[in-house]
């Protein structure tokens, strides 16, 4: 459980970064971008309590 929940913490964190670089490179759309970075932003909320969970 600790590993995928650091794999989509990962994955929900690069979904929040990479799509604001790749509309300022007119490479995707406004609406795309706002997507992806709500269900990002989801999933690194719903990933980060079991990630960094101290033992």
């Amino acid at each position: 459980m600790h590993t995928a929940a650091k794999i989509l913490g990962l994955l929900a964190l690069a979904g929040t970064i990479v799509p604001p670089a790749l509309f300022m490179g007119s490479a995707l759309g406004l609406d795309a971008v706002k997507a992806i970075m709500f269900v990002s932003s989801i999933a690194w909320f719903v990933a980060a309590p079991f990630w960094m969970k101290v033992e």
